[in-house]
């Protein structure tokens, strides 16, 4: 039978239905909702219930033909919903531990050309923030003007190596090398 969608009956909300599209797609789905407007039907692939489940939103005219398998209980249901709670707050804790890395990554009260010199070091060198200066591998820090000379602390081999980066990365970023 050709859909159109001039049927709502044909997309009641959790109806079996076997479709074929016009590209050729072949597959058996549950309807979560048809949205007359515009005329786009959303399917819960497969029959069956479980953790996975693959979502499919299909214009009702790219329907070719579908066969009515059955009416199942409202696909949304919540007392049938599998939701992994663990794997979700672990994915939330994730999240929210990437957002504060990003954060401590910007610099409050500095220039765009100081946030520039850090997001530069921290490519090849692990760098954070103390206020507005730069801490470079826990030892050096870089003051502003964020200069070769305004780097301080640390081993010998450490500061020369911090100020070579330095001064490479602002010949790279185009930055003048002073204070003027």
């Amino acid at each position: 039978m050709a859909m159109d969608g001039s049927n709502p009956e044909e997309f009641a909300v959790g109806c079996l239905l076997s479709i074929k599209t016009t590209f050729g797609d072949e597959f058996e789905g549950q309807v979560i909702t048809f949205d007359r407007p515009s005329n786009i039907l959303v399917l819960q692939e497969g029959i069956k219930p479980g953790p996975r489940r693959n979502i499919r939103l299909l214009k009702a005219s790219y329907i070719k033909e579908s066969n009515f398998l059955g009416q199942a209980d409202d696909p949304l249901d919540p007392n049938n919903c599998y939701l992994d709670l663990s794997a979700l707050q672990a994915r939330e804790e994730l999240a929210i531990r990437q957002a504060e890395a990003e954060a401590e990554r910007i610099g409050v009260g500095v220039t765009s050309e100081a946030q520039s010199i850090f997001d530069a070091l921290s490519k090849t060198l692990p760098v954070r923030w103390d206020e507005t200066k730069i801490v470079v591998m826990n030892e050096v820090c870089v003051s502003s003007p964020y200069l070769p000379e305004s780097v301080s602390g640390g081993t010998p081999a450490a500061n020369e190596r911090v100020k070579k980066v330095l001064e490479f990365e602002r010949k790279r970023l185009q930055l003048r090398n002073t204070s003027g």
